[in-house]
């Protein structure tokens, strides 16, 4: 199994090596141009001013897949609810990586004072992220039918929702926009 560490500033060129996959080959994200390291380690910048976390699995030093939360909308409203992204080196899928990232992810999630992690998942055949999900204890709660186009075809997109905590008082905490 591998290691679960977070993210490093040295870690994006292979960071954006396997999301540049995703977006050539897959439709788990709706991109379309793969952006650069540089890009992404902006991106990590603003998501680690927000207390929200970012983690990679390592084999080694090699950096084989990733995930981290960002808000699920931009809304204050929506503060104590993050949405996962988890993304995975394509010669180390289906052997456990995305799974510990996940339990990683939502561990380091709830420690941080969330309520609620949110997937959303690029395409209804997207049977690997979606078994992932209900693995980990996520519940389907939407779908948006025909939500985007790629590859010439059009794709589904579908909601999945998880409770870190309990939501029967007032939320502890400042979330990730105060």
């Amino acid at each position: 199994m591998p290691e679960i560490r977070k993210v490093q500033v040295t870690d994006f060129a292979a960071i954006a090596d396997i999301y540049k996959d995703g977006v050539l080959h897959g439709t788990g994200t709706f991109d379309t141009e793969p952006p650069t390291a540089q890009y992404m380690m902006t991106r990590w910048y603003e998501l680690r001013a927000m207390n929200l976390p970012y983690l990679v699995a390592v084999e080694g030093k090699t950096v084989i897949g990733y995930a981290y939360a960002s808000p699920f909308r931009e809304r204050i409203a929506y503060r104590y609810g993050v949405e996962d992204s988890i993304y995975v080196h394509p010669d180390h899928k289906g052997k456990g990586v995305g799974k510990a990232l996940l339990e990683a992810l939502i561990k380091a999630s709830t420690e941080a004072g969330f309520y609620y992690m949110y997937a959303v998942i690029g395409d209804a055949e997207n049977t690997g992220s979606i078994r992932l999900h209900e693995s980990a204890g996520f519940e389907h709660t939407g779908k948006l039918p025909q939500a985007g186009y790629k590859f010439d075809r059009w794709l589904d997109v579908i909601f999945m929702s998880k409770a870190l905590r309990p939501t029967d008082g007032p939320a502890q905490g400042k979330g990730w926009g105060t």
